[in-house]
Order: C-alpha cells, then structure tokens, then sequence
C-alpha cells in the first residue's frame, strides 16, 4: 500500500493559500511512542520537579544539577540528537511533545531549555565533525550543561552590535577574547558556553573578521562569572554576566564560519521560538487544571466558586486560548517535521534539513513565540485572579506561575521583534516572488468594487468560519497592500501600522489551525464528541473578528484619510463579520465540561 505525500504550504503562504483539514496534524494523532515518552516526562515533573520547587527557586547548590542528571539518564536531553552521537534521534514532532510536557517545570524547563537548544543545537548544526564528537555525546546525557552568551550590556535585540572581540594570536593557534555577556542562563554551572565575538580583522591572516561563534571550555584561563542575578521570576535558573579577560580559545573551537555567527544565532532562534511556544503551552495547561481545581473547592456565598458565571468565563476563556495555541503549534510542528524529512530524503544533511526547514516557518516560529508567551501571561494572570487573595501568596501556585511566565515575552527575541519580523519576512518574500501577494491583493481592490457575497443561506457545518477565514485574510491583504503603495519605502518606520498587521496575520493564522484541528476532530470522532471544541471555535472567531476588525481600523486610520479612507473602511467592515454568537452560553457549556472533569480536559 502507498501513503500519500504531503506537501505543506510554504511558510508565510497560508496568508494567500487554504490548508485542507486533513493535511495538518492534530495532537489526537500522537503515537503510542509518542505518549508513552510524554508520560515519562510527566512523571519526572511529577517526582523530581514539583515537590521541591522551593528549593529549586533557592538555588540550592548542585540541585539543578542533579535534575539536568537525572533528565539526561531518562534521555530526556537527547530527544533530537541522533543516535551516532548518543541521543534517541527522534523526529521534531516528538521533541515538541515532549518540550510541551516539561514546560510546566518553570525553573528547571528554562535550564532544560536552554541546554538542549541554544546550548547544545549550534554545536550540533554548525560544529565540525570533531567537534561534534567531543562534545555532543556528553552534552546528551547531561555530563556536560551547555550555555549560550550572546546579550550584552549595549546589545538585546540588536545582537549583532555585540563588543566582545576576538584577536587572533600571532601563531594563529588561539582567539583571545575579551568582552562581558548578561543575563546568560545556566552559567553557574555550565560546562561549555557557545559564545559570539567580533573578530579583528586585522588579527587574521585573511584580514577578515566579523560576528563569529566560538565553543568555549569553563576551565578557560579568563572567564570568570558574576553574581547569581536577583530576578522577579525563574529564580531557580542560574542567571549570571560572564566575564571574559584575555580569555585564549583554541583556534579550533572557532564554531561555523567567521564572520557567519549571525547565522548560527538567527537559525537556532527560529528552533527556538517555535520550543518557547511549546514549553509556554505545558504551563497553560497546568495553570488551567490547577484554576478549575481550586475554583471547585474554594466556597463562597455556600457556593463552590465555580459555580458563579464571572468564574466561569475566565475558566472557559483561559481554555479557548490553551486549546487554539496547541492546535496552532502542532500544524507548525508537523509542516516543519514534513519539510525535514522532504529535504532527508532529497540527499541534504540532517544538519541543513532541520535548519532550512525551521528558515522556512520563521514567520509562522515568530507568531506562535507571541502568541504561546501571551497565552501564558494572560491565562496565569487569570489563575491569579481566580485564586483571589491565596493568588497574591506565595505559599499558593500562582505567585510562582505569574512571576515566572512574564519572562517568555522577552526571551527568544521581545514579542515586539518578532511582530516586526513576522511582517517584515512576509514583506521580504514577496519582493523576492516566493509569495504572490499582489494578485491576490489586487483582486480583494477588485472585488470592493463589486457587490458584496451575501451568502447563499448554506448553514453547513464550518461553511460561515471557512468563509471568515477567507475574509480574515482578505482584510490582511486589503490593509496591509494600502499600507505599503501609500508608504512605500517608509513602512519599515511605521512599527505601530506594523504590529496592526501582525496581529491581524496572528489572529488569523490562530484562527485558521483551530478550525483545522476541529474540522479533522469531527471527521474522526463525530459532532457529539466535538461539541465543546465547537463552542470554543464559535468563540474565539467572534473575538478574533473582532480584534482584527480594530486592528485593521486603527491602522488604516493611521496613513489613510478622505475618500480612500471611507472605502478601506468599508472593505474593512466587509471582510470582518461574522454570525451573531450567543458567547455566554458557549462559554457557559466549556466551562461545564472542565468543571464536571476538574482539569483541563481538552
């Protein structure tokens, strides 16, 4: 029997093209592998992380450690690592399931994180073949912990405004560096720092320098560490500056190509951010069930709190947002695991495929870092509230899970960097011709012109949010094609008109994986059994439409004025309607379902 081959959209594209139901990969379909892997990680937060997250936030000398040890002999650090290096060699569908799980580990998932991608990942995609042996195997089963230097005191965002440099000594046989990095995770401890420098060109023999990685040992004469920050969440990740003083690294340990350390850096924070929103979604889910089970006990007025409608919308909201995050997440997991193994089997190296197959959803990576940071904020936000007083207490959940899930909109790039990226790439690629933006955009001015498509009456199941996906999309290329012929070369200036469209292109891209994922839940497993996930679908497309109609008012109110203005708000309201939904009752039937299961159940 042959299987049919999927060939997912290419990244960015969903924007002008549909994806059938049945091409995405929905979570209800992970192996039994898969799951029994999920679990075991499970269980290791269950036993080793959550009974001591006290101690864990104290920094307790050799305890992370200990738990980075004890990860590693469960082959939970070495999920992606192929196998010739000591890892499992799993696909990247896995790595995310089980980087889901282990997110619900606050300080210990940030160590975990950042030893096993931007520790451990640029050795494994851009290192030698020596260098991958020497390093890899120890760094899978966690004998070894990785670090990754990159911000300084002058440069976040803009890393590439880095001053560390990197000299190379008259007998070309060692870089001494000399530089100070912050905010570096894990470096109370870490074995091995991936570390990037300008290198003097002046110093080389080729006389050419630049930003260039380096893989540098802890016992290096010349690094020396700061004191352990004090900072208002993961206080049990090891967060110092490293100090590097005519620091002498082997000219060996020079990583990738010098003067290509931007590539290293951007490549593995796509990874990255696409793991950011996977480890983001384990915390929703463990703030959710942890908000129902405290919203059944905690009584008030002679009443399980649960009970009162106020509680409920925030139970059921905070549900809708978890559930269409993780829908999102796994059809980008999947088309970036399908592009993989196409370019695997097209004879390209594992190295190259994964990497390439990541650049290909940088946008979609960039979206899901924003959108799985800001679930978190506002599901934990809500846990707070839900908890009441016990919320703001310390000896409470949610005081460690609010604290600790603020972070995530600065890592891997802010939130506002990766909303201008996710236009910017979008932008770039169709002035390249790999995404066809002006004929579709054309033909939504056209279609303005014309009389409006009322319907034809169908009320078949998915017909209107199929049509308001359509219509979702075609106020995308309404605004945003406005937006560019009226300010040509200084939109990239116009961040506020930037982030409108980014949050519309979010909207959208949420939108249109959650009724994916439902469409492929109905067609296994019946209407009745999808009831709830219906309800949340109706919900969150009213929301949305309405969120993006705002977006998209508000931006063309800001470079659009007199008889353009009126017609793009008139294609604005348009292309931004949708069925009147009795919200309230919706969210009154999700709420039922995770009350009546005291967790959540989706």
């Amino acid at each position: 029997m042959t299987t049919k081959t999927i060939e997912p959209i290419k990244g960015g594209e969903f924007i002008i093209k549909s994806t059938a139901a049945e091409n995405v990969f929905i979570p209800e379909e992970l192996s039994e592998e898969q799951r029994m892997m999920a679990d075991t990680a499970q269980q290791f937060l269950e036993t080793e992380v959550w009974p001591i997250l006290d101690r864990i936030d104290a920094l307790e000398p050799g305890l992370m450690q200990s738990l980075l040890d004890k990860a590693g002999e469960l082959g939970l650090l070495s999920i992606s690592i192929p196998e010739q290096y000591g890892g499992l060699g799993k696909d990247f569908l896995t790595g995310m399931r089980i980087t889901e799980v282990l997110g619900a580990g606050h300080s210990f998932s940030v160590a975990m994180a950042a030893h096993t991608g931007i520790g451990t990942l640029p050795i494994l995609f851009f290192g030698n073949e020596k260098q991958k042996e020497k390093y890899i195997p120890k760094l899978a089963t966690g004998e070894w912990k990785a670090s990754y230097c990159l911000t300084e005191p002058g440069s976040g965002s803009d890393a590439l405004a880095a001053k560390t440099k990197a000299v190379l000594t008259e007998d070309g046989k060692h870089y001494v560096l000399n530089g100070q990095k912050m905010w570096i995770t894990n470096a109370g401890f870490a074995d091995v720092f991936i570390v990037f420098a300008q290198v003097d060109a002046e110093s080389t023999p080729d006389k050419k320098g630049g930003f260039t990685g380096f893989i540098v040992d802890k016992q290096t004469d010349g690094l020396s560490l700061g004191e352990e920050e004090h900072k208002m969440g993961i206080k049990g990740s090891s967060t110092r500056q490293v100090f590097f003083t005519d620091c002498k690294v082997p000219a060996e340990n020079l990583l990738g190509e010098k003067g290509k350390g931007h590539l290293i850096a951007f490549n593995i924070l796509n990874i990255g951010r696409a793991k950011l929103a996977a480890a983001a979604l384990g915390g929703t889910k463990r703030v959710c069930t942890l908000s129902v089970k405290y919203a059944n006990e905690r009584q008030q007025f002679k009443l399980p709190i649960s009970k009162f409608g106020a509680i409920r919308y925030k139970l059921a909201e905070q549900a809708i947002r978890t559930y269409t995050l993780e829908s999102a997440l796994y059809r980008l997991s999947h088309d970036i695991d399908l592009k993989e193994k196409s370019l695997l089997e097209s004879g390209m190296s594992f190295n190259e495929a994964i990497l390439k197959s990541a650049e290909e959803y940088a946008v979609e990576c960039a979206i899901l870092k924003v959108a799985g940071s800001e679930t978190l904020d506002y599901v934990a936000d809500e846990g707070v509230q839900i908890y009441g007083g016990y919320g703001y207490s310390a000896e409470f959940p949610m005081d460690r899970a609010y604290r600790d899930s603020r972070i995530n909109r600065i890592f891997e790039g802010t939130n506002e960097i990766n909303r201008l990226l996710s236009v910017e790439m979008i932008l770039k690629r169709a002035m390249k011709g790999e995404l066809d933006l002006m004929t579709p955009a054309m033909n939504v001015q056209k279609e303005l012109m014309g009389i409006p498509d009322f319907g034809n009456g169908d009320e078949a199941l998915f017909t209107r949010e199929q049509k308001a996906i359509a219509d979702m999309k075609k106020c995308i290329l309404l605004v945003a094609g406005a937006a560019v012929q009226k300010l040509m070369m200084t939109l990239a200036k116009e961040q506020e008109i930037l982030m409108n469209a980014a949050n519309m292109i979010m909207e959208t891209y949420l939108a249109e994986s959650l009724l994916l994922r439902i469409q492929k839940s109905v067609t296994l497993y019946g209407e009745e059994a999808c009831k709830e996930k219906l309800d949340m679908m109706h919900v969150f497309f009213y929301d949305a439409m309405n969120r993006i109609a705002n977006e998209a008012r508000t931006a063309v109110n800001s470079f659009a004025e007199g008889d353009e203005q009126r017609m793009l708000l008139m294609g604005v309201k348009r292309f931004t309607k949708y069925a009147n939904i009795n919200t309230k009752e919706a969210r009154q039937r999700i709420a039922k379902k995770l009350i009546e299961e005291n967790r959540y159940c989706f």
